[in-house]
């Protein structure tokens, strides 16, 4: 039997693109169950597609297990746009049956409020400087080139994968300041929304921090990584990473997992959208 959640994020796939782990998100979904979905931005890599980007069937049975989540689970599926497929700025907001597709939401469970998104607001250079962005976006796309050249010849080697670019951003001061000024805005944000936590991706890092009393979850990304947050009926969240899961039995290995809160008492889940007199904190990089 398939190992149930209440809800699972994930985020920052990037559909189109050759770094794209689209087989191995399909193969995790397959392995688990959930009620919610949340798929926070970056799933279709718009930029990419544009370019130099294909679109392959792997992709498209990423959408395919979706609709299977939907229809044989009842799953409900949230997904937000991100900055790689802000195209989806033309049909905000949109529902149909199990499917909803946001720019952002507002998460409660457990007695606990959650502002999600996917995190290119607080980007000064994505929002306001799109062509150092695309310039940035380049570079990256070299980076992930050399990545997968270097695994290829690890998995000959029979040695487990490395990231190379998540070697680079732990070794980069400008790196980590970034990446830390850039969680700090985001609890910035979630504290001026009266949320106890923010949950958030576009960085491509997998995260769990508390940050002046607020919790600051990232589920990371299917480029790198392989990650995604999951929540239980307890309301206890756990990144997930997709290389220390046993596919050989139904479930996880506990000793894998990351837990990231304590239990608390069971809280039926709702959804709303975030209210907008709310005005976002001053972006300070």
């Amino acid at each position: 039997m398939k190992t149930q959640f209440k809800t699972i994020v994930i985020s920052d796939i990037h559909l189109g693109t050759k770094g794209s782990k689209a087989k191995e998100v399909v193969r995790f979904l397959k392995k688990y169950r959930c009620e919610n979905l949340i798929l926070n931005g970056d799933i279709i890599d718009g930029w990419q597609l544009k370019k130099s980007g294909v679109w392959k069937r792997k992709h498209t049975r990423f959408f395919n297990r979706i609709l299977k989540m939907i229809d044989n689970d009842d799953t409900k599926v949230y997904y937000l746009r991100g900055n790689h497929d802000d195209f989806l700025d033309q049909v905000l907001p949109l529902k149909v049956g199990n499917l909803s597709i946001l720019k952002d939401m507002m998460y409660e469970s457990c007695g606990k409020k959650y502002y999600i998104l996917h995190g290119d607001v607080f980007d000064s250079i994505t929002t306001n400087l799109r062509w150092v962005a695309y310039l940035g976006d380049i570079g990256y796309t070299f980076l992930l080139w050399l990545n997968r050249l270097i695994n290829h010849y690890r998995r000959k080697k029979g040695l487990p994968y490395y990231s190379l670019s998540q070697y680079v951003k732990g070794k980069v001061k400008s790196a980590v300041s970034y990446i830390d000024k850039y969680e700090k805005e985001l609890a910035i944000m979630a504290k001026t929304k009266g949320c106890d936590g923010i949950i958030c991706g576009h960085i491509h890092k997998a995260e769990s921090r508390t940050i002046d009393g607020i919790e600051y979850l990232n589920s990371g990304d299917w480029v790198e990584t392989m990650s995604a947050l999951a929540e239980d009926y307890e309301g206890n969240w756990q990144l997930i990473y997709y290389n220390e899961i046993d596919f050989g039995n139904n479930g996880v290995d506990d000793s894998k997992i990351v837990p990231l809160h304590e239990k608390e008492s069971y809280a039926a889940v709702s959804f709303q959208k975030p209210n907008d007199d709310l005005e976002l904190p001053p972006f300070r990089f």
